[in-house]
């Protein structure tokens, strides 16, 4: 990769974010991590030191987000930025039947509409202004197997990661035009510190008197299994890297423990097959 290796990774704090920042570092490259607290800057300074230059940048802010691109732009003095990692999400969950629709827009806010932002911010670092002089950037999009799939009560989180996967196709096709690659990465469950503190902060208990009580708490259950068994955050920061190291990237990697099992055989199977194991599996079955 060239441009001196100057990558832009958001979400950073934490988590897949914080191992894309790690393996980049590793990697020779200079990492501009953006973060919503100073605190969460200093931390990622005081481990990276100078391979690190921390941003104050909220994604749903348009303001700070301009503010980051004028101060990366200053950094890369006419050359391109090589990379750019669209990482912060979050996610919004519960029966679609009890959201309001609020909760929907605050999840889009940030996964579709916050990564738009961004993205479109940074792409004339990237090479859509031929002024600067390098190669053509990269952008990794994080998905996640649920932009290819949606699971009971995460459907918010489903929804905005399809957006996504829809999103990133037509820009990649778009971008061809600058030479700019547009890589997907889709992670399953990865083990991060954010399934030390769901079982403290999990709002599945808010329908426990509804008829989705059960197979919330069920689901909830499975969830904090599964993500406490996951991959460690640095294998998704490893893809992360080849995405954007790689001679001929692909244009998607799907990562996850047992991919046969848990991603293809569900996709090669009829719908309503799967949808009847999952039904049983979490007490969904009709009601008698």
């Amino acid at each position: 990769m060239a441009n001196a290796r100057t990558i832009v990774v958001t979400g950073a704090s934490t988590g897949i974010g914080r191992a894309c920042v790690a393996r980049a570092a590793r990697g020779g490259a200079h990492v501009f991590a953006a973060v919503r607290k100073d605190g969460d800057g200093a931390s990622l300074k005081q481990e990276f030191g100078d391979a690190v230059t921390p941003l104050i940048m909220d994604v749903c802010d348009e303001a700070p987000i301009g503010a980051s691109v004028r101060t990366v732009g200053e950094h890369l003095k006419g050359a391109k930025l090589a990379g750019l990692v669209n990482n912060a999400g979050i996610a919004v969950s519960g029966p679609l039947e009890l959201l309001d629709t609020s909760e929907l827009r605050r999840q889009f806010e940030t996964n579709l509409f916050g990564l738009h932002a961004v993205t479109r911010a940074f792409l004339p670092l990237l090479g859509t202004d031929d002024a600067r002089a390098g190669a053509p950037g990269r952008i990794v999009m994080m998905s996640s197997v649920g932009g290819k799939s949606g699971s009971p009560f995460v459907g918010p989180y489903a929804a905005s990661k399809h957006a996504l996967e829809g999103y990133s196709q037509s820009l990649r096709r778009e971008l061809m035009l600058f030479g700019i690659k547009v890589v997907v990465v889709a992670p399953g469950a990865v083990a991060t510190p954010i399934w030390d503190k769901a079982d403290r902060e999990a709002d599945f208990s808010r329908f426990d008197k509804t008829p989705y009580g059960p197979a919330g708490r069920a689901i909830a259950a499975y969830m904090l299994e599964l993500g406490r068994k996951g991959l460690p955050a640095a294998a998704i920061g490893d893809v992360v890297w080849r995405g954007l190291t790689a001679e001929k990237p692909r244009q998607r990697y799907t990562v996850l423990r047992g991919k046969f099992m848990n991603y293809d055989l569900p996709r090669l199977l009829p719908p309503e097959t799967v949808d009847n194991i999952i039904a049983r599996r979490l007490g969904l079955s009709p009601r008698r």
